[in-house]
């Protein structure tokens, strides 16, 4: 298993490469929101099941290596990041506070399913397939995003240049689905099928980008913006100029049987929109291209 990294696990990544420790470049400090401004709204607080009502917390499941969404502190302890920011004035709002559980992304929506949590919050996308598992409450509109070493040694200007090369992608995630079936339409073509490299680590999968072992990473837009400017000061990797592809929403995963917590969710993230504070988060992390104007259930 992969050791954790720290400072940014994807920023350290490429910072610190295959972690040898001939790799001496710089660290930037990430930037942090001031989020005590956000007070307990008592209306909204009303809302919330009385089993978590009464617990005073919300146990949040992440899969901490993304940013700039989550990733841990200097302490590699402290989770920090938009997603976590987002969270917890989602929480503060409601008179909670987070408590994070970090593991697999292949591993939330069971552990949401089995009440190891309540919520989870990891960049996952709102699809229908997973609808028919949990609920979302919408909270960022992203995209597949493509990233190469720096200069395109491979030259991969779109989906259509993946076909037999080596792709790395996050087990269980929509990239890994859309890199399958860009996989079949080379093959519908006649060209080599896309090497597919499946993980459950973002930093093993920069790893093998930089050096050379696959072409290109598809990942989150946030993540892909994010790592390619931070990584060796921004000369490891660059983002493909492209549109996101099969552009979305992520989502607040809740388990199906608590829609009471769904709603109260979603009005918090709404009051966190109008006010204002949702948008100096986004604008922090520099990923306000993704923000949204109306919280919703499942894209309603």
């Amino acid at each position: 298993m992969m050791p954790r990294l720290f400072v940014t696990s994807l920023l350290v990544l490429g910072l610190a490469a295959c972690g040898s420790a001939s790799d001496n470049a710089q660290t930037t400090t990430p930037p942090s929101s001031d989020l005590s401004s956000v007070k307990k709204d008592d209306a909204l607080a009303a809302m919330l099941p009385p089993a978590i009502a009464s617990a005073g917390k919300l146990k949040v499941g992440s899969n901490i290596q993304n940013p700039p969404n989550n990733f841990y502190a200097e302490d590699g302890k402290t989770p920090m990041g938009s997603e976590v920011d987002l969270i917890k004035v989602i929480a503060a709002k409601l008179g909670l506070t987070v408590e994070h559980s970090d593991m697999a992304f292949s591993s939330l929506i069971t552990s949401l399913e089995t009440s190891r949590v309540d919520v989870t919050m990891a960049a996952m996308n709102d699809t229908a397939e997973r609808q028919q598992k949990i609920d979302f409450v919408d909270y960022f509109t992203s995209g597949i995003t493509i990233m190469v070493q720096k200069g395109n040694p491979q030259q991969v200007k779109g989906p259509e240049d993946l076909c037999g090369k080596g792709i790395a992608v996050n087990l269980g995630s929509s990239q890994e689905q859309f890199a399958k079936e860009q996989s079949q339409k080379c093959l519908d073509q006649r060209k080599p099928e896309v090497q597919l490299s499946v993980t459950d680590s973002d930093t093993g999968n920069q790893n093998q980008l930089r050096t050379g072992r696959v072409a290109a990473i598809l990942n989150d837009l946030p993540t892909a913006v994010y790592v390619s400017k931070t990584a060796g000061d921004g000369s490891f990797f660059e983002v493909v100029p492209l549109a996101p592809i099969n552009g979305g929403p992520y989502g607040i995963g809740v388990n199906k049987q608590n829609p009471q917590l769904s709603a109260a969710i979603k009005a918090a993230l709404q009051a966190l929109i109008d006010d204002g504070t949702y948008s100096k988060i986004l604008t922090v992390w520099d990923i306000k291209q993704g923000a949204i104007t109306k919280a919703a259930i499942n894209g309603k």
